[in-house]
């Protein structure tokens, strides 16, 4: 396949992600729902797209968006404070798009969202079960893309997401009585996102694959050392330790050859 990219969605992982094709001299193509970001991407050598989806139309041009090798769909279902979107006929209008494009495998971000919280240590094979809504509309999505004769898929579900300007534990920082504190955390930095994806790219892999850091600390136990190493008040958790199957996502994908190295384990 040739080496052009399009990436739907030019966000907080989009963004250093189009970048990083384009260091591999990749043709990059960039989409944003916001105009006056295309001259952000323009100046990063990304050709920009203004594009947004609807549950019964595309605005843009997607056309020309979808006259690529490979499609990264890198956009939230923007399902909280109990929207009322149907994330799942936005991706159908996009799969009616793509059944006439040139695009030949497709990588879809979704989430670990698709399994419930108490579902216990789950890997590629496990059945998810989701609780959210948003878990439900991801999984939805994952299903009617994998099931395309038209273009091969590659579903990556990733755990939390940490990066140099993101960190849950900002958020934490200071609260009291907060729950399960004896969960695993299930996370992944930036750098091993972009870093998966290429591996995914460059070794032509299928299926569902699970993005998350192979460690999984107890949730007190990292977040007060987090919090430790930034000089700002520890979240401080209840005493109620219960006895739960709390979700541990493990990948098998990634330790089957070829193997990715995570650079960030977790710590």
């Amino acid at each position: 396949m040739s080496k052009t990219i399009s990436i739907l969605g030019c966000g907080w992982l989009g963004l250093p992600l189009a970048k990083s094709f384009v260091e591999k001299e990749f043709s990059v193509k960039g989409s944003t729902t916001s105009p006056e970001k295309t001259a952000l991407l323009e100046a990063h050598q990304i050709a920009p797209f203004v594009i947004k989806l609807y549950e019964n139309s595309i605005e843009g041009e997607v056309t020309d968006f979808l006259k690529s090798s490979f499609l990264v769909i890198d956009i939230p279902p923007g399902l909280r404070n109990h929207s009322k979107e149907n994330f799942v006929k936005k991706i159908a209008q996009l799969q009616t798009a793509l059944e006439t494009s040139a695009v030949a495998h497709v990588i879809f971000i979704s989430s670990t969202a698709v399994f419930g919280d108490y579902q216990g240590t789950v890997d590629e094979a496990s059945i998810a079960k989701p609780e959210s809504e948003s878990g439900k509309q991801l999984l939805a999505c994952e299903q009617n893309l994998l099931e395309s004769k038209k273009y091969k898929t590659t579903v990556i579900r990733f755990g939390g997401l940490v990066g140099p300007d993101r960190h849950p534990v900002v958020y934490l920082s200071g609260r009291k009585n907060l729950p399960n504190g004896n969960a695993p955390i299930n996370f992944i930095h930036l750098v091993d996102c972009i870093g998966l994806i290429h591996h995914v790219v460059e070794h032509h892999i299928f299926g569902i694959v699970h993005g998350v850091a192979p460690k999984h600390p107890q949730k007190a136990t990292y977040y007060q050392k987090q919090a430790a190493q930034r000089h700002i008040p520890e979240p401080e958790f209840d005493n109620n330790i219960a006895d739960r199957d709390y979700k541990k996502v493990m990948s098998c994908v990634l330790n089957r050859e070829p193997v990715y190295r995570f650079q960030h384990l977790f710590y």
